[in-house]
């Protein structure tokens, strides 16, 4: 493994266990046994580290995504198996990194949003394809548009100003929000299935 990918990895750790803030590039040396100027003959700065950290996280999402779609039977099944691992996800981060993120690195934020490029956000058209050809999604529904309503109800449920975390726990909005959508585009086996997975 070489030295990118090595900063990346331990600055994943230690974004999402402390908060972006609170991490140094000297906390980051020292925890590596190496030198702050290593890392920044790697990174010219903690932005650019954050990037780095940013497209990791979303590739190993991308890599757990294609595992669910490989290992599930249905297209509800493998929804149900993505709110887990968000949950999951969302449990194991400092909730210090997703405040540092809009508050200190809003630019950074923006322009991944812009481009539809946050982890998660885009295997909904895949995921709208699959029920389609499954019989579990309406066949009549707009694809583009569907995917659009998808990505701003992942968006939404992750508005503190809408969802405030003393009042809401985050992982109970995303799936809430996230499946009474998806009942709206269900025929009734997608239904059927919804109730299914949802009482487990």
């Amino acid at each position: 493994m070489d030295y990118k990918q090595r900063i990346t990895e331990e600055a994943a750790v230690m974004f999402r266990t402390y908060g972006i803030r609170a991490v140094t590039m000297d906390m980051l040396a020292n925890q590596m046994g190496i030198s702050k100027r290593t890392i920044y003959e790697v990174f010219k700065d903690k932005d650019e580290l954050l990037q780095g950290v940013l497209r990791l996280m979303k590739v190993r999402q991308h890599e757990f995504m294609k595992k669910i779609f490989s290992e599930t039977g249905n297209v509800i099944e493998a929804i149900f198996k993505m709110l887990d691992m968000m949950r999951d996800h969302l449990q194991n981060m400092s909730p210090a990194f997703q405040m540092d993120m809009k508050r200190y690195h809003n630019e950074i934020m923006k322009k991944i949003e812009d481009k539809n490029d946050l982890p998660y956000y885009d295997t909904n058209t895949e995921l709208i394809k699959r029920g389609i050809k499954e019989g579990i999604f309406r066949k009549d529904i707009n694809i583009d548009l569907t995917e659009k309503c998808l990505l701003e109800v992942a968006r939404m449920s992750n508005d503190k100003s809408v969802f405030p975390p003393d009042d809401f726990m985050n992982k109970d909005v995303i799936r809430t929000l996230y499946i009474n959508y998806l009942r709206g585009i269900s025929t009734q086996k997608g239904l059927d299935l919804i109730n299914f997975y949802d009482k487990k």
